[in-house]
């Protein structure tokens, strides 16, 4: 039985022809990150680039995918791109280990981009790039601090609340005339506050559900452009 049968029952073969000849990066492979790759390489996108700079480490296991004992110090781009393969070998995987700022030039122009880069200055870099190459992306806002799954939201950053990583990349991209893109975000108060030099708490629940949520942004794009 294809693997994809039951995902082609709901959307239909147009829909499905429009992912298997789609590309999509996911910028950050982490604990939002890996949750958005894991979904896009079981929904039939054909070609999916993964792009990170980190190595896992045993603090990741609580919350990221490709965190297991037996992939500690393995470069997560390596990891995530044989988790892809596994999935289904016909996807066409393209793995970046980089770090993505204001230099960075990829030379790949994907159809879509999921933003689950951790840093502020990275994560306006990658805004810039796909708006100067025209490139549909959405972006994760902040998951850390938060417990509550049922005030994650997908809207624009223009438009979002709450959340203080928002706030900030909001006061960037409005001082830098950047125009309005979707974002997915929490209207949760941080539980705990997030002090300076310290690992910021987190749940595989509220992470994952923010990258299920990228990726299904992606997709609804590429199955309605």
């Amino acid at each position: 039985m294809d693997i994809l049968n039951r995902i082609s029952i709901l959307l239909g073969p147009a829909a499905m022809a429009r992912l298997r000849n789609s590309t999509v990066m996911v910028a950050g492979c982490g604990a939002v990150g890996s949750f958005a790759i894991e979904a896009l390489a079981r929904s039939g996108v054909g070609r999916i680039i993964v792009l990170d700079f980190d190595r896992i480490e045993e603090s990741n296991i609580n919350r990221q995918l490709f965190a297991l004992h037996t992939t500690i110090g393995q470069p997560k781009v390596e990891v995530a791109a044989a988790r892809i393969r596994d999935i289904n070998p016909d996807i066409d995987v393209i793995a970046l280990d980089t770090f993505f700022d204001a230099s960075s030039d990829i030379p790949l122009r994907p159809d879509f981009v999921i933003d689950a880069i951790d840093t502020v200055e990275s994560k306006i870099a990658l805004y810039k790039w796909c708006i100067k190459h025209d490139i549909a992306f959405i972006s994760s806002m902040g998951a850390a601090l938060k417990r509550d799954i049922s005030q994650i939201r997908r809207g624009s950053i223009y438009h979002t609340s709450v959340c203080p990583l928002a706030a900030k990349v909001r006061r960037i991209a409005r001082g830098e005339n950047l125009p309005d893109f979707p974002v997915v975000y929490s209207t949760e108060p941080p539980r705990v506050a997030a002090l300076p030099g310290r690992a910021l708490g987190s749940i595989i629940t509220v992470t994952g559900v923010f990258g299920l949520m990228l990726a299904d942004g992606a997709i609804e794009y590429i199955t309605t452009k």
